[in-house]
């Protein structure tokens, strides 16, 4: 594949891991609500603790997956396809608490990014 799908799957990966794994705790300007912290921003959208761990191992493996694709393409496809589905859940919840748009953007990005990616995958 083309060196710009390879970057594009390193920035998904690089920029889920960073969420995820560095900035879990930590407070950011695009957090939903108030939120200074990814179990405040489940809660404030009425999301069950379990969920925020479910969508976290999700985004984390499509991390793995999306670092393998560069690799094994076959995985790009069925990753980017997920992570469509988490980004539109997320871009819902920003939406159903009245989110100002400048929080949906980084959801936003990474949903064009993905989509980006299953048609670039696509077999």
């Amino acid at each position: 594949m083309s060196i710009v799908l390879s970057i594009l799957q390193i920035v998904v990966a690089l920029g889920l891991l960073n969420v995820w794994l560095l900035r879990f705790n930590k407070n950011t300007e695009f957090r939903g609500g108030n939120a200074a912290n990814m179990q405040q921003e489940f809660a404030h959208y009425g999301l069950p603790v379990w969920f925020m761990w479910f969508v976290g191992a999700s985004k984390v493996v499509i991390a793995i997956c999306m670092l393998a694709g560069l690799y094994f393409h076959a995985l790009v496809f069925p990753a980017a396809a997920y992570l469509c589905l988490l980004m539109l859940g997320a871009l819902a919840m920003h939406i159903k608490v009245g989110d100002p748009i400048k929080k949906s953007v980084p959801a936003l990005t990474m949903l064009v990014i993905a989509a980006a990616l299953c048609i670039a995958y696509r077999t």
